[in-house]
Order: structure tokens, then C-alpha cells, then sequence
């Protein structure tokens, strides 16, 4: 099941989506919702399909990007938040801030949760995931470079792209990840690559804080980061999801 949040005459609604259409539910998929009407896939005006209280983001999960950036790995998982006005939307505009310097493309496996999640264990984790989107976490590097830490850098406007949609039947062990920036493969790897997997991330995360649905998680950013500049088209691919595209202004 694809489910998706699209702009409809003057609403938001939440839907469920296969390649040529978007069957619209009456409620949140999160609670008890019944269909009602079908709506055209070409030309919908697809948002961000959660709409989280928090975005929780694991830093520094693949071996390789450690070593790209100067970290020892982590011994537990090393976690931030992303505000939920960072979001933006599949094919929305990532806009540089003036005097942020050097920003930089993220591409991220994203989990989003289904229900209140407090505590769990590793092997309870996953019941608790509602499905998983592709997901850009942009940064101002030389803003996080210059502070410290990371909120500044990771929470402009528009700076979390997510979509196009959340995929509920899939496996996140072993997935391709790539991003692309103006058509060349600039990150690649498998989310096996992993230094701590989905569940391990969810339980660890939610014995520091609740996460209630819709909250997302984004689980790391692989080696390969690199500048975005005005102009650039930035695409995360992911296996079994699809693809989430944007370009920068």
C-alpha cells in the first residue's frame, strides 16, 4: 500500500496511490478511515505524506560517511531533530539561504511511525511503523561546521524534503539507496550498510522520546555528500519506493 498526501481543491487529503490514481480516504491512516473519491495520479500535486509533531535524524549511521567526515563511529546511535517546517515536498523548491555558504544533498532512507511508540524493544519496533518514504536531509555544512550543532544547519525552511509517498509493504534491511544531482549517481549503498538498522533505531529513539504517528524517523545519509548550487536538480532514489526530486533556487 502507497499512502500519500495530496492537494485537492482547497484540502490536504491523505490517499491511498497506485500508478494511475489516488483513491482518497476519509481520515488519517493512522485511525479507522473508509475510501471515498478516486482522483487522477497525472497531475496531482503530491506534499509531504506525513505530517510528524517531530523529525527525529540519526547521524552519522554509515561507516563510510564517518570516515568522509572525520568521525569515529558511533557506539549508540547519535540522534537530532529537524523541525516540521523543514518539510517540503516531492518536486518543491529547496531554497538557499542567503549568507548559509556551503549546502549539501543527504539522501535518506525515512521511516514513519503508525502508532505511540514508548519504549519498545528491538523486535516490537518494526509493529510499530507505518512504512517508509525517501527523504533529503539538506545542510548548511559550514553553518554546522561553525556551531557545533546541528540545528541551525539542518532546520531551514523547505530543508527536508520527503516523498512521494509512504510504502507499507516493503522490508528495510537491504534496499538500494542512491541520490543524483543533475542526473549523476553521486551516493549509493545499501541500507545494509547500516550501522544500526531500522529497529534498532526505533527502539533507541523512542526510549529518549515518544514518538507519536506520523512522527519520522531518517536513519542516516550514506558517503558521497556533496554541494548543491542554484539550478540543481536533486533526485533520492530508493528500492521499492520510488524516486523523490527537487530542485534548488
Amino acid at each position: 500500500m502507497r499512502v500519500v498526501r495530496v492537494f485537492t481543491g482547497e484540502d490536504v487529503r491523505y490517499g491511498l496511490a497506485d500508478a494511475a490514481s489516488i483513491t482518497l480516504i476519509t481520515d488519517e491512516p493512522f485511525s479507522a478511515w473508509e475510501t471515498d473519491d478516486v482522483i487522477s495520479m497525472t497531475g496531482a500535486r503530491l506534499m509531504p505524506p506525513a505530517m510528524p509533531t517531530k523529525i527525529v535524524c540519526v547521524g552519522i549511521n554509515y561507516k563510510q560517511h564517518a570516515r568522509e567526515m572525520g568521525h569515529d563511529l558511533p557506539t549508540e546511535p547519535l540522534i537530532f531533530l529537524k523541525p516540521p517546517t523543514s518539510m517540503n515536498a516531492p518536486g518543491g523548491e529547496i531554497h538557499l539561504p542567503p549568507g548559509a555558504g556551503r549546502v549539501d544533498y543527504e539522501g535518506e532512507l525515512a521511516v514513519v511511525i503508525g502508532k505511540r511508540t514508548h519504549r519498545v524493544s528491538v523486535d516490537e519496533a518494526l509493529s510499530h511503523v507505518l512504512g517508509y518514504t525517501c527523504a533529503n536531509d539538506v545542510t548548511a555544512r559550514d553553518l554546522q561546521k561553525r556551531d557545533g550543532q546541528w540545528t541551525r544547519a539542518k532546520g531551514f525552511d523547505g530543508f527536508c524534503p520527503l516523498g512521494p509517498w509512504v510504502e507499507t509493504d516493503l522490508d528495510p534491511s537491504d534496499l538500494q539507496i542512491e541520490t543524483f544531482v543533475n542526473g549523476e549517481l553521486r551516493q549509493s549503498a545499501r541500507t545494509s550498510d547500516m550501522i544500526f538498522d531500522v529497529a534498532t533505531l526505533v527502539s533507541a529513539i523512542s526510549h529518549t522520546m515518544t514518538l507519536l504517528p506520523g512522527d519520522t524517523v531518517l536513519t542516516g545519509t550514506p558517503s558521497g555528500v556533496g554541494e548543491l548550487h542554484a539550478g540543481d536538480t536533486v533526485e533520492v532514489r530508493i528500492q521499492g519506493i520510488g524516486s523523490l526530486s527537487n530542485r534548488v533556487v
